[in-house]
């Protein structure tokens, strides 16, 4: 089922959309280690507006994570996950505008499967880590280039570039991992203004849905709402000749399969 949060006469609520204006509301906690800790019930509101599906309690990513993408940016395959975070207020709506802030100049997109831990997940198997999922959703890691590689502005690592307000929206909805039986096989599309510039699959993953939670669990515990970005696919704007970053007016499409599509204007700060 699909599970979304939104704003109804000025209050919070979790529920299953019935349509694009309406949602059945959500009692109880969506968190935890059953179903039977939350039920839907049969109040039906009218949506004010949509919200982020969930508030995570991390936003973990994975770099890297496509072997097309890594060979666009002339970048060795990893051999491990290899994890960065970026921060909560980056955290974002759909239909909520992707910022551009005035500092930057190479704002990019990134189109991402995002995977929404349902119960805490320490140094478990890669064959258990599926079961520890409460559902998927889509993301854009947004990333300002400049500020992710220019060492001049804290470049070389990439938190401060992806963590700028607004650059981490995910929905339109959560859609619970019983729909997606296969997460590695799912089509992933980006359009920019119309443009098709991300086509891919999810099976183009160097390392899974299950490997990369065994692998974060490894290290972490990876707590109910914690948030993984799994990677994006080919295609973006940094890698394109001549590149291709957002500016204001664009609008950003991400549609993953079985998922449903992800959009947010752009605008200047």
């Amino acid at each position: 089922m699909r599970i979304a949060r939104f704003q109804s006469a000025g209050s919070i609520f979790v529920g299953s959309p019935v349509d694009a204006q309406s949602a059945r509301v959500i009692h109880g906690d969506i968190l935890g280690s059953s179903d039977d800790r939350w039920r839907v019930t049969n109040e039906v509101l009218n949506v004010d507006r949509w919200l982020a599906p969930i508030v995570p309690t991390d936003l973990l990513c994975i770099g890297l994570n496509y072997r097309e993408h890594a060979l666009e940016t002339g970048s060795e395959v990893p051999e491990n996950p290899m994890l960065f975070i970026k921060s909560s207020n980056a955290l974002s709506d759909p239909g909520t505008p992707i910022v551009v802030p005035r500092n930057s100049q190479q704002v990019d997109f990134e189109g991402e499967l995002v995977v929404i831990i349902g119960k805490a997940a320490r140094h478990v198997s890669r064959a258990d880590a599926l079961s520890h999922v409460l559902g998927y959703c889509v993301g854009n890691d947004v990333s300002a280039r400049d500020w992710q590689k220019d060492k001049k502005l804290n470049g070389g690592q990439f938190a401060r570039g992806k963590s700028f307000d607004t650059f981490a929206p995910i929905g339109p909805w959560l859609v619970t991992a019983d729909e997606v039986p296969n997460p590695n096989a799912l089509t992933i599309e980006t359009k920019v203004s119309g443009e098709t510039l991300q086509s891919s699959t999810t099976a183009d993953m160097i390392f899974d849905v299950a490997a990369i939670i065994s692998s974060l669990s490894d290290t972490m515990t990876l707590r109910p709402g914690t948030a993984i970005f799994t990677g994006t696919p080919s295609g973006v704007g940094v890698a394109r000749k001549p590149q291709r970053f957002l500016r204001a007016g664009d609008v950003v499409e991400i549609t993953i399969e079985k998922l449903g599509t992800l959009t947010n204007p752009v605008v200047a700060e």
